[in-house]
């Protein structure tokens, strides 16, 4: 028996048709785990291990600072009495001087000239004096006998007693030449040191000139002198014992004054003085401190800023990386029960250092998150790590 080939064609139908039934039966599998609805799915993540601490309450000192200016306990300006040609200047700027010290001279011949014409003149009205009392004194007898009516001896007085009042006046023209030439040396009035000086030797100076010769600071102790807001002042006045101001300013703590570049000043210093009232366009009131100041470190015109204490009772504190900011408020993440987080809005007294002190918005007890609150959201359940350090600590 002979076997006829098989033709390829036949071979490739057959190849064909096992394809289109392998194609049906994975389509079918594939049906079917689609219609079972039980498709894998991945573990649930575990919730974030973020670090939390308790909030607890203590007294905290906290620093405000506030722009200050500084002036000498005594600031003069040093104007010429009289006019004339500055001939001599003794001083240099900046000099240290004393009270009664020679700082300027002006050229005095006018001055001395009219000083000697007020004492000739009062030596003629004295000489005239002399003149009038004599003839009083001879007519006195001829009125007495008789020869010559009274009337002309009355007259005589009248004329020795105008002759004294020029006597007088000549005295009086004498004491003010007398003046005018001592106005010509300028004196120092107070210890202190010498400012810039606004005129140089040659120049014409005289009472109605615009500058003044130059300022004298006496600088022994130094006034400093800031403002305060109307809620600072009250904030800083009620939290100190005493009935009035001037019992509260007696126990106010020493201040500390920081200089132009950021250090304190070795010093401390004490306000000794509250304005009157507020400054109706500012809405601040001035108050003073007083600083000594033996070695002239410090000069008027100065500036700086006043550092005050305060002091808080219950205060707490939380680091101001356990905050985040939105919208001008601040925020805390506070952990709930079952570990949800809360986001909850805090009202900030002050700042110190990198904390802040909280108003209101957490209490005592509290529980807060310390870090990661970039990927937190309300309601997220966190694994609570407890931190080594409390976020406040009791002061006593």
């Amino acid at each position: 028996m002979k076997y006829k080939p098989v033709s390829s064609q036949l071979i490739n139908t057959v190849k064909q048709s096992n394809y289109v039934m392998k194609s049906i039966l994975l389509l079918s599998v594939l049906f079917l785990v689609a219609c079972s609805g039980k498709n894998p799915q991945a573990p649930p993540p575990a919730p974030p291990s973020l670090p939390v601490a308790s909030v607890v309450s203590g007294t905290e000192t906290t620093f405000q600072e506030y722009p200050a200016s500084i002036e000498g306990t005594v600031n003069v300006e040093i104007r010429p009495q009289v006019t004339g040609t500055l001939d001599q200047v003794f001083v240099d700027e900046g000099a240290l001087v004393n009270a009664g010290q020679p700082i300027f001279k002006i050229n005095e011949q006018v001055y001395r000239a009219a000083l000697n014409n007020a004492i000739a003149a009062q030596h003629a009205a004295e000489a005239a004096m002399v003149n009038a009392q004599l003839e009083v004194e001879r007519l006195t007898p001829l009125v007495q006998n008789k020869v010559i009516s009274e009337f002309q001896l009355k007259s005589a007085k009248a004329t020795a007693q105008a002759a004294k009042a020029n006597i007088e006046q000549a005295k009086a023209s004498v004491s003010t030449a007398s003046i005018n030439l001592g106005y010509t040396l300028i004196k120092a009035p107070v210890s202190g040191y010498i400012g810039r000086l606004q005129k140089k030797r040659g120049s014409l100076v005289g009472p109605a000139d615009v500058e003044a010769l130059t300022q004298l600071s006496d600088v022994h102790d130094v006034h400093v002198y800031f403002a305060l807001g109307e809620k600072d002042f009250v904030n800083f006045k009620d939290q100190y014992p005493g009935q009035t101001l001037n019992d509260k300013l007696k126990k106010l703590p020493a201040v500390t004054l920081l200089l132009a570049d950021g250090t304190a000043y070795a010093k401390t210093g004490k306000i000794d003085v509250i304005d009157g009232q507020f400054d109706k366009n500012t809405g601040s009131i001035t108050v003073r401190a007083s600083f000594p100041n033996p070695q002239g470190l410090i000069r008027s015109g100065n500036t700086g800023k006043i550092r005050l204490s305060l002091q808080h009772e219950n205060a707490l504190v939380i680091p101001q990386s356990a905050t985040m900011e939105v919208q001008d408020k601040i925020f805390v993440f506070a952990v709930a029960d079952s570990n949800k987080v809360k986001r909850q809005a805090i009202s900030i007294l002050g700042k110190k250092g990198t904390d802040y002190l909280v108003k209101d918005g957490v209490k005592a007890g509290d529980q807060i998150v310390l870090s990661g609150l970039d990927h937190l959201q309300e309601g997220t359940v966190i694994t609570p790590q407890k931190a080594t350090d409390k976020v406040a600590v009791v002061k006593k």
